[in-house]
């Protein structure tokens, strides 16, 4: 562990499955984890961050042959489509694991053996009800008007042994860990609902499928006639991705820590089959599961025969990489479902961050230039207004720790704000294109412009887990030459860290306001 950390961070999003194009969903898992993981860092923790995919199981294979090609050589092309979206939302993961590499498959096999030798796993006959596209089996009771609960479509009857592992005996034990454990799961309504669940008596887990219905997996170790259940296969990057049962010191510096980020799609299978998972393996729980909202566009439920599917490249081509990332982060409290529409979009791109941020920024910059050469001005004595700021300024920085520790990323941009409102209403009520006016007035406009230029310093670093170039871009124009990543928010979130004396760079708009009309044509 470095020396100056605070700690050890560890964040996940969840694997996301090849055959999917990446959607707003997915992007939208991926940028809470890279703001989380960003403010970590500022905050002087030793942070990891790990995503990567999903490659096995029906659909692949199916859509391999329906290509005729290998499995293998589908994944490879598809992976690239998460791995370029990822780069161009500007993503800062340590680590991108696919369930296809050996180091993850070794995992996988070594668990399966450890779990079979202490007789965790055994095989028996099963008849029952499975779903080809959500790779499930249910019993008759789980069906909803005889279809797959989880998508509602139609299931197939199959009879076939297969390898099973003991889930059941792990019930009172995790629902003791649940009620015990406030904040693993989160938001409250997620834990209620599982605690719900898992008031009905908890069967035993499938965990294999047999190669003559399916041969694209990782092979059982004990029994080569079988492959390894997709998902039980697919939680298990959460400790191959960070070296379990290696010689790495990563593993036990940050498991402890661990948080996933998840949709509640797939709630029950990250906090009822993985801590048990983790239990029969003598590790234990992440520390968090959090699960967030759908979203719907314009009210409806995304679908591809609605074509109304929200691709992120298309609104990163539309709007901008940050203008999409500050727009995920804000329009909805993570953890509730959101609605996205253009029009939303839109408005919050045109209010946020044009008049508020963009004209704040574009304003403070000008009249640096116009009246003191574009050198940072000497402040002198403060008035009542200018502690005022500074005293925002403070509030803010105090509050957005634990904002962020519950995940309200809405919560603290709302707070960021705050600094952005009181710095333009600072610079309307000190009037310095008035002062500019009078020589006597001089110390006076080196103060406040000084004290605007601080409080956009402050806004930059701030801003930098949510929206990374933009922060950069006016950290440079604001003549820091210190790296913004090498930032700590305790020391250099401090008053005063702006030095008089440095030239800033002649502004361009950060955020060129959008035309409406325009912009619906273009859509």
């Amino acid at each position: 562990m470095c020396p100056k950390s605070k700690g050890t961070f560890y964040i996940t999003t969840p694997i996301y499955y090849v055959n999917d194009v990446p959607h707003i969903g997915h992007a939208y898992t991926t940028v809470a984890a890279d703001v989380l993981v960003r403010f970590k860092r500022l905050e002087g923790y030793q942070a990891f961050f790990l995503t990567g995919t999903d490659e096995h199981g029906q659909k692949v294979e199916k859509a391999a042959q329906e290509r005729g090609v290998d499995p293998k050589v589908h994944c490879d092309e598809m992976v690239k489509r998460f791995q370029s979206l990822w780069r161009r939302l500007n993503i800062s993961n340590d680590d991108f694991i696919r369930t296809t590499e050996d180091r993850h498959k070794k995992v996988v096999q070594k668990i399966l053996q450890d779990l079979y030798d202490r007789g965790e796993i055994y095989q028996a006959s099963y008849e029952g009800w499975y779903c080809i596209p959500c790779e499930r089996f249910w019993t008759e009771k789980d069906l909803t008007e005889g279809k797959c609960p989880d998508c509602l479509r139609e299931v197939v009857e199959i009879s076939e042994k297969n390898y099973f592992f003991r889930m059941s005996q792990y019930q009172s034990w995790l629902i003791d860990h649940i009620e015990k454990n406030d904040r693993f799961i989160l938001p409250p309504s997620r834990r209620n609902e599982i605690l719900g669940f898992l008031q009905n008596p908890l069967e035993d887990l499938c965990i294999s499928r047999p190669k003559k219905r399916l041969k694209w997996g990782i092979e059982i170790p004990f029994d080569p006639d079988y492959v390894t259940y997709v998902w039980f296969d697919a939680l298990i990057n959460y400790v191959s991705g960070i070296g379990y049962s290696s010689d790495n010191p990563r593993f036990s510096d940050f498991w402890p820590e661990a948080i996933h980020l998840i949709g509640k799609d797939i709630l029950t299978t990250h906090t009822v089959y993985w801590p048990t998972m983790l239990r029969g393996i003598g590790l234990t729980p992440p520390k968090m599961v959090f699960a967030h909202g759908w979203w719907t566009v314009e009210g409806k439920k995304m679908s591809k025969s609605l074509q109304n599917v929200v691709e992120p490249n298309r609104l990163i081509d539309t709007y901008g990489v940050d203008a999409l990332r500050y727009f995920l982060m804000r329009e909805v409290p993570f953890g509730m479902d959101g609605d996205f529409s253009h029009a939303t979009m839109v408005h919050r791109i045109n209010s946020d961050l044009a008049n508020d941020l963009g004209n704040l920024f574009s304003r403070a910059l000008s009249m640096v230039i116009r009246y003191f050469d574009g050198i940072i001005p000497v402040p002198s004595s403060l008035q009542e207004i200018d502690l005022r700021l500074q005293e925002s300024s403070a509030k803010v920085i105090a509050q957005l720790p634990g904002q962020m520790n519950d995940l309200a990323f809405n919560k603290a941009l709302i707070t960021l704000w705050e600094i952005v409102s009181a710095s333009n209403k600072y610079v309307d009520e000190t009037a310095p294109w008035s002062l500019a006016k009078e020589e006597k007035d001089r110390p006076r406009l080196a103060t406040v412009l000084y004290q605007t230029l601080e409080a956009l310093r402050i806004i930059a670093l701030l801003l930098a887990p949510f929206m990374p170039t933009t922060a950069e871009k006016m950290w440079t124009h604001l003549g820091m030459e210190s790296n913004l990543w090498e930032q700590n928010l305790e020391a250099d979130g401090n008053w005063g860290g702006l030095k008089p004396g440095g030239k800033i760079v002649k502004p361009t708009p950060l955020f060129p306001r959008i035309d409406t009309t325009k912009m619906e044509k273009k859509i």
